[in-house]
């Protein structure tokens, strides 16, 4: 706020003050679309209407490339704003900016020539990794560069997917997702390794917080980056014992941190166990993967949905109901029918992950329709504080 002309602010439109509003929002809302629509196509409902790829290729890119980075992007463009002390992205720039990604979601969906689609796709992902390296520059925030270099790697894996798109190569398309999905990984943990042991100290009033182990969050940082390396050059297509001793490592880095983390209390306050429950699935899907390579009787997909759901969503989710009450100027408790929608997005992971062993296909319903009522209860509880200004008459 103090960084901020409050005159100039207050002129623009809530929903443009700051990233975090029109991202958030608009995300959760392709969210709670995308599931139903991908299981009506599934069920042969949709025949006659085609998206670019086709349909499964659509679901695997837009969750990630546009449900995800449309949170990335809220959060990041507006977090640095404090981390840096100067003005964050809004007004008509920010506009701009959220116009070029519902450009990119529109052209997916109506097959739009390769051209246009490439444009707007790679032009939002390039956008957002460009504000922030420049932001950060300015003022040589050197601790917050690696943000900027998986921000341009994602870039970087979205362009393949374009390039797979063009080339009618559904192979690098899915290989492209899997290389963005372990760099979003790596984000969640060196953001999650920040955030999730302060809101704990400050969410149940310690006076003490766990202090970190840096050793430990260069190694899963790194550990990350690699894994997805590994997905865009080939090696962890396939079952590889040295690929499965990488994942195991971060399976038990991930542990370590979450039992360091843990405290008895923090099951009372549903803004904490939600975001610790989706750090354990991150944890169980890097041992998930560490298992297949391993050989043993695992299917590469359900560790993928355990962090795509469990890991992804949920610490998505946990995470923009706290930042958007703080954001907003209100007190940190989630309003009615939040603390319902943590408990059906993780049952939407265990019907994805565990039902759907014992009943496939009803399993895939049950998921798809927690799903889209977790995201539903956010859009619905958080839409009108995202679309007004701030409560306590501030900017932002």
């Amino acid at each position: 706020m103090q960084v901020l002309d409050r005159r100039k602010a207050m002129a623009i439109l809530p929903v443009w003050r700051l990233a975090f509003r029109p991202f958030f929002l608009a995300g959760c809302v392709l969210a709670l679309l995308a599931v139903p629509l991908w299981l009506a196509a599934f069920s042969g409902r949709l025949a006659g209407w085609q998206p670019a790829g086709g349909w499964l290729a659509w679901h695997r890119h837009e969750l990630l490339f546009g449900f995800g980075l449309a949170i990335i992007a809220g959060f990041l463009l507006t977090a640095v704003q404090t981390w840096t002390g100067t003005p964050g992205l809004s007004g008509k720039r920010l506009a701009a900016l959220a116009l070029v990604w519902l450009g990119a979601r529109l052209a997916w969906l109506a097959d739009a020539p390769w051209p246009v689609l490439a444009l707007l796709e790679l032009g939002f992902a390039l956008a957002v990794g460009a504000w922030m390296g420049i932001t950060l520059w300015r003022v040589r925030q050197k601790r917050n560069y690696p943000i900027v270099l998986v921000l341009l790697l994602l870039a970087a894996a979205d362009g393949l997917s374009v390039y797979g798109l063009v080339r009618h190569d559904e192979g690098l398309q899915r290989q492209s997702v899997l290389t963005g999905l372990w760099l979003v990984a790596a984000m969640m943990g060196l953001i999650g390794g920040r955030v999730i042991p302060f809101f704990t100290q400050r969410g149940l009033g310690r006076v003490e917080g766990v202090a970190p182990w840096p050793w430990l969050d260069r190694l899963l940082l790194g550990g990350s980056a690699l894994v997805a390396l590994l997905y865009a050059f080939g090696p962890a297509l396939s079952a590889n014992g040295a690929v499965g001793l990488l994942f195991g490592a971060l399976a038990l880095g991930h542990g370590i941190r979450l039992v360091r983390w843990h405290d008895r209390d923090l099951w009372r306050v549903p803004l904490l166990w939600s975001l610790h429950l989706a750090y354990a699935w991150l944890a169980l899907a890097c041992l998930g993967m560490a298992l297949w390579h391993f050989g043993a009787p695992v299917t590469p997909s359900l560790a993928v949905h355990s962090l795509t759901i469990g890991a992804m969503a949920g610490l998505i989710l946990a995470m923009i109901a706290r930042v958007s009450l703080g954001h907003t100027g209100r007190a940190l408790e989630p309003p009615k029918g939040m603390t319902l929608a943590f408990v059906l997005l993780n049952l939407a992971c265990l019907s994805r992950v565990v039902l759907v062993l014992v009943l496939p296909f009803a399993a895939l319903w049950v998921a798809g329709l927690c799903w889209a009522l977790a995201f539903g209860l956010y859009a619905w509880r958080y839409g009108p504080m995202l679309l007004q200004a701030r409560v306590d008459g501030h900017p932002g």
